[in-house]
C-alpha cells in the first residue's frame, strides 16, 4: 500500500487542492508543514486579548520557541511494501510487481514513556518506521493506534526517557484570529525546519482520509508543505495547538503534489489530546457517529441534506434513522447547547463518545421536536458526499 495519499482530498476549498501533507522518497518530495511568515515576537492567546500578532510585548520570540521545543519534534521515515497485479508476463507470469516505497513526517514527543504523536496518514500501510531525534539519534517505532477519522495516530519507541522532550499541549479553544503561530517540521526532508505566521481563521472543517470533516481546523498562513504533516503548530507560549495537516493551493510539484500558497490547516489540540490519550490507554479511539449529511441552512443550525442523485441524507440502519431524524430537518441544538452551524454540530458531537444518549432540538415543517439519539461508533469509512458535510 502506497504512503502517499492522493495529491487531491475530498473537500477542496475555493477551486485549490487540499491535500495530505505526505510524500514518498520516490517522488522527490517529503511530508512536511512549515510556518514561513516573519514575526519576531509573538504572544500567547487569551480570551479577549489584544492579538498577538500586533504585539510585540509578549509570548516567546521564535528562535526561543525553537529552542523550547525542537528537542521535542521528531522526523518519521517510514517503509512499506507496494504490490501490483497484472496478466502481463511471458505466458501470464510475472506481471506483478513489488515496490518498495518510503515516505517521510513529522511528530512530537508527547510523554516520558516514549510516545509520539503524528498524522494517521503518515503512518498508514507502515511496515518499519524509523524516528531520527534532533540529536540525531534514531530509534525504531511501533505504531499504539490511530484514528482515520480524525487523522491523528500515536507511534512508541523503547529510548531512555532522558532522551525524550515532551511537548506541552495547549488549549485550542483559547486561539483568536491573528495570534501567531510557528510550525517545526521535516519539509522536504529538511528536519528541525521552523516557520512561523499567524493563525489565519478558526471553525474550518477539513476532511479526513476516510473522508468524515474533522471540525475546529485552524488555518494558518504558515508555509505548509510535505514532510511536515503530524508536525507541531504552537502558540506563542511554545504550546502544541494544532498538528499541521493539509493545506489548501492552487501550486503543485511535478508529481501532483501541493506546495504551500499560504493556506495551511492544522488539526485542533483538543481533538488531538483527545484521541492520543484514548489510543494510549486503550489502543484504539472511537468517535461518536450519527449517520447523517448536513448542509449549511441560511437559518442557522445544521440542516439534513435532502435525498438527491442517489444520495441518502440519512443512512440506513444508523442511530439517526432509528431516531426517526428525516431528510429536511433542522438541528439547532445538542442537549440544550446551541449550535449555529454544521461545523459547530460536528464539533459538539466529537465531545461524546459511542452509547451516549443526546437529545436534538429539530425544526421540522414549522414545529419544534426534541429527539433522543443514541450515538453510534463511526464506521470506518464515510459515505460518499455531493458535497455536503459529512457528520460523525
Amino acid at each position: 500500500m502506497k504512503l502517499l495519499l492522493p495529491a487531491i482530498l475530498a473537500g477542496a476549498i475555493a477551486g485549490g487542492v487540499v491535500g495530505l501533507l505526505a510524500a514518498d522518497s520516490s517522488s522527490s518530495t517529503k511530508t512536511i508543514v512549515t510556518t514561513t511568515t516573519g514575526s519576531a515576537a509573538i504572544a500567547s492567546a487569551h480570551p479577549g486579548a489584544e492579538p498577538t500578532a500586533l504585539s510585540s510585548s509578549k509570548g516567546l520570540s521564535v528562535n526561543q520557541i525553537f529552542q523550547l521545543d525542537g528537542p521535542g519534534v521528531v522526523d518519521i521515515q517510514v517503509g512499506s511494501t507496494t504490490t501490483t497485479t497484472g496478466s502481463g508476463g511471458f505466458f501470464g507470469f510475472g506481471g506483478g510487481q513489488t515496490q518498495q516505497t518510503e515516505a517521510e513526517g513529522s511528530g512530537f514527543v508527547l510523554n516520558k514513556s516514549g510516545d509520539i504523536v503524528t498524522a494517521e496518514h503518515v503512518v498508514t500501510g507502515a511496515q518499519t518506521i524509523k524516528v531520527t531525534f534532533p540529536d540525531g539519534h534514531t530509534a525504531s517505532a511501533s505504531v499504539v493506534g490511530s484514528d482515520t477519522g480524525e487523522d491523528v495516530a500515536v507511534i512508541h519507541v523503547n529510548v531512555a526517557a532522558s532522551e525524550l522532550h515532551p511537548l506541552t499541549v495547549g488549549d485550542s479553544s483559547t486561539l483568536q484570529v491573528g495570534d501567531g503561530v510557528v510550525a517545526i517540521g521535516s519539509p522536504f526532508g529538511l528536519p528541525s525546519t521552523v516557520t512561523a505566521g499567524i493563525v489565519s481563521a478558526l471553525g474550518r472543517a477539513i476532511s479526513s482520509p476516510n473522508n468524515w470533516t474533522i471540525a475546529n481546523a485552524v488555518q494558518t498562513d504558515a508555509a505548509i508543505n510535505p514532510g511536515n504533516s503530524g508536525g507541531p503548530l504552537l502558540n506563542a507560549a511554545g504550546q502544541v495547538i494544532g498538528i499541521n495537516d493539509q493545506i489548501d493551493t492552487n501550486s503543485t510539484t511535478s508529481t501532483g503534489e501541493g506546495s504551500s500558497s499560504g493556506v495551511g490547516f492544522a488539526v485542533p489540540s483538543n481533538t488531538v489530546s483527545r484521541v492520543a490519550h484514548e489510543i494510549i490507554s486503550s489502543g484504539k479511539a472511537q468517535n461518536a457517529y450519527v449517520g447523517i449529511e448536513l448542509q449549511a441552512s441560511s437559518a442557522g443550525g445544521a440542516a439534513i441534506a435532502q435525498n438527491q442523485n442517489g444520495q441518502v441524507a440519512v443512512q440506513p440502519g444508523s442511530p439517526a434513522a432509528k431516531a426517526g431524524l428525516q431528510p429536511g430537518d433542522l438541528i439547532t441544538a445538542v442537549n440544550g447547547q446551541h449550535v449555529s452551524s454544521v461545523n459547530q454540530f460536528i464539533a459538539t458531537i466529537a465531545n461524546y463518545s459511542p452509547g451516549d444518549t443526546v437529545t436534538f432540538t429539530v425544526h421540522r415543517g414549522g414545529n419544534t421536536q426534541q429527539i433522543k439519539v443514541t450515538l453510534g461508533t463511526q464506521p470506518a469509512k464515510a459515505s460518499s458526499s455531493s458535497g455536503s458535510g459529512q457528520a460523525p
